[in-house]
């Protein structure tokens, strides 16, 4: 069946990198699972030549991906911290008080709302995984429906007087199957003068830094600003404003609105992605054979490291972690285990690779003489957080964009 551009439909598209068949990145299971019977699906990578959008050509159920959630925003002090300076700059320059309303999709466990709750502004979560959901209602008393955002229930909200003076949108917009739903809804909610601000990775870093590993079933999407404008602007929607964001490997912040007027920074991004090339598939053909190579540089680092008698663990759970461990063919032999911080995936195993999954306060313990630093894109957080495991003599590995032993 030939594949369409879920964005602007048309059906010519080129290959960017082919993954091979992968578990869910999130679909963590225990030891009574085989690798063998786990689910795996085509991840494909490719460039809509029309609109420029990279995409994933495989759409997983939702209800698969969502309903059930492994992925607490809250127990990163990075994403804490960010969007605490999100919401506080955002109550002062709007002048928000109890007469507004702001709404986030995939609202999470309420981790940047309670700011604005905090600060005496109406708040409505909108999040799909009803585990998740009920950690906001119950530790932040943030209301939370449960359901996936689109032009559906976007009409119901404004049916039942709701317009939202601020929306957010964050790392969720890759991960939206209809995605022209998803924006429409946004320009139903939003009120005459409100805003969208939406984050989502940058496609120009993945690319040029090799982050492949941010490739996964969840996230259908990797964005350009020309992609975003031509996606927005189909709605009637202006990307007014944009800001590129270090978090998250390399992020982009995009302030979205009615009306026609764009800062100099939009302007000067675009003619900037088109320096580079981002509009021409040249830009995109050597990122296979980037990936390939990092990944054959880890392996080799890693096998030397066991083959000398060293041992390796890992740090940080992430979807990520799926991607890079699978497709660099890393498992337990190499990796005994991996530490993460959340409970929810503690005493779990990694998709695919089954690798267990550990708490941090068992780190010194185990006493490892190497950390992988899977969840890299947090790894100043976590290599400050384990201080006393560089102390005692460990070292970290960064393993991307290439390959760092700290």
């Amino acid at each position: 069946m030939t594949f369409a551009c879920r964005s602007c439909g048309s059906e010519s598209t080129t290959l960017v990198l082919d993954l091979g068949a992968m578990p869910l990145a999130n679909s963590l299971v225990d030891g009574s699972v085989a690798p063998t019977a786990e689910r795996r699906f085509p991840l494909d990578l490719v460039i809509c030549d029309a609109c420029k959008l990279l995409q994933i050509t495989e759409s997983v159920d939702p209800s698969l991906l969502f309903t059930n959630y492994v992925y607490f925003s809250s127990f990163s002090d990075t994403m804490l911290d960010h969007a605490g300076t999100l919401a506080r700059e955002t109550v002062a320059q709007r002048r928000l008080s109890e007469k507004h309303l702001v709404v986030e999709a995939a609202s999470n466990d309420g981790y940047l709302l309670k700011h604005y709750k905090g600060a005496g502004v109406n708040v409505l979560g909108i999040e799909p995984a009803t585990n998740v959901a009920a950690v906001a209602e119950a530790q932040y008393g943030i209301p939370t429906l449960r359901r996936f955002f689109g032009k559906e229930l976007a009409d119901e909200l404004v049916r039942e007087g709701k317009r939202a003076d601020v929306f957010h949108a964050h790392n969720v917009l890759a991960h939206v199957p209809d995605i022209n739903g998803f924006v429409a809804g946004i320009a139903t909610l939003l009120s005459s003068d409100g805003i969208a601000i939406i984050e989502v990775p940058y496609a120009r870093e993945m690319l040029e830094r090799t982050e492949f590993d941010t490739i996964y079933h969840e996230h259908l999407f990797y964005f350009s600003l020309n992609a975003l404008v031509t996606l927005f602007g189909r709605h009637g929607l202006t990307v007014q404003d944009v800001r590129r964001l270090s978090i998250h490997g390399g992020s982009l912040r995009i302030v979205a609105g009615r009306g026609t007027g764009a800062s100099p920074a939009v302007e000067e991004l675009l003619e900037d992605e088109h320096r580079v090339g981002m509009l021409a598939n040249e830009y995109y053909v050597n990122f296979a054979d980037d990936v390939r190579r990092t990944c054959d540089n880890l392996r080799a680092i890693l096998t030397d490291l066991r083959r000398a008698g060293r041992r390796i663990a890992g740090y940080g759970a992430a979807a990520k972690a799926t991607t890079l461990l699978n497709f660099a063919q890393i498992g337990s032999d190499v990796i005994e285990m991996v530490f993460d911080r959340s409970t929810y995936k503690q005493g779990r195993q990694m998709p695919g690779v089954h690798i267990p999954i550990r708490a941090p306060s068992e780190l010194m313990d185990v006493r490892p003489d190497y950390l992988v630093v899977l969840a890299w894109n947090f790894a100043d957080e976590i290599i400050r957080q384990q201080d006393a495991f560089r102390r005692s003599g460990g070292r970290f590995v960064i393993p991307i964009p290439s390959v760092k032993i700290v």
